[in-house]
């Protein structure tokens, strides 16, 4: 079980722990440094130079932020956060526009999993884990609207999270626009799809997208897929939580491919 270890603070002022950096400086220190962040929260109005310095960065860097009101600060760090707490990631973060390109040239048929707007950590972390079980490549998912990907994630995934590749990405479309030139098929798994899963080929290299439980995938992501697909519903209930509807697939491409 990983555990948070609080780390001793410098005289000057805030510290961190190990799932957690905080204050102004600190924090832009951690991002000049390259540190492997998940995400920012910023205090609601924070303002001033150096907090405009820290906005900077963070757009130039394309790390995922949100403002927050002070008292979740004041739960995350015990000490003077300065209205500024970066949270850190277990993992490094690969890029789907080179990881992509890389898995066609290699022996394998490659499966990669985007997951669009899947929020939950615990239905997260059981698709990284499913996922890591069956075979797949790397998993994708946005950089906004994501579950962090914090010890929780790797906790529920089992440690998967740290052996599988994961891209954060912030446009979901270009990656799939460049999946298919590439030659992979896009396939989505929703309740809309016109085809049971049995019937998709999945020996070929395959994309395969995944949706949150309330809304599905995007719209416009949909429109970018060339196969949608569906599992059957026998029951009242019309849909499956996503991350048993994730094994369901994913083992359909392994039962295939064996």
């Amino acid at each position: 079980m990983i555990q948070k270890k609080q780390t001793p603070a410098p005289a000057e002022g805030p510290s961190q722990t190990s799932t957690a950096i905080y204050g102004l400086r600190p924090v832009i220190e951690a991002i000049d440094g390259n540190t492997h962040i998940d995400r920012i929260l910023l205090q609601n109005g924070l303002s001033g130079a150096l907090s405009s310095d820290l906005k900077s960065r963070i757009r130039d860097k394309g790390i995922p932020y949100q403002f927050v009101p002070v008292e979740k600060l004041n739960r995350l760090a015990k000490g003077n956060h300065q209205g500024v707490v970066a949270l850190i990631s277990p993992i490094v973060f690969h890029k789907a526009l080179e990881l992509i390109p890389a898995l066609m040239e290699g022996d394998k048929v490659p499966v990669v999993l985007m997951l669009d707007h899947v929020t939950d950590v615990r239905n997260f972390g059981a698709i990284v884990r499913t996922a890591e079980c069956a075979g797949a490549d790397a998993v994708i998912v946005p950089d906004h609207g994501s579950a962090q990907i914090g010890n929780d994630a790797v906790k529920t995934s089992s440690g998967a999270l740290l052996r599988l590749p994961v891209c954060r990405e912030s446009n979901l479309k270009t990656v799939l626009n460049l999946a298919r030139q590439c030659g992979m098929q896009v396939v989505a798994a929703t309740e809309k799809g016109a085809v049971s899963y049995l019937d998709v080929d999945f020996t070929q290299p395959t994309l395969l997208i995944m949706g949150a439980e309330e809304t599905g995938i995007s719209p416009e992501l949909l429109k970018l897929c060339d196969i949608k697909a569906k599992l059957p519903i026998m029951g009242q209930v019309q849909s499956l939580n996503v991350s048993v509807a994730a094994g369901v697939f994913l083992y359909e491409v392994l039962r295939q491919r064996c």
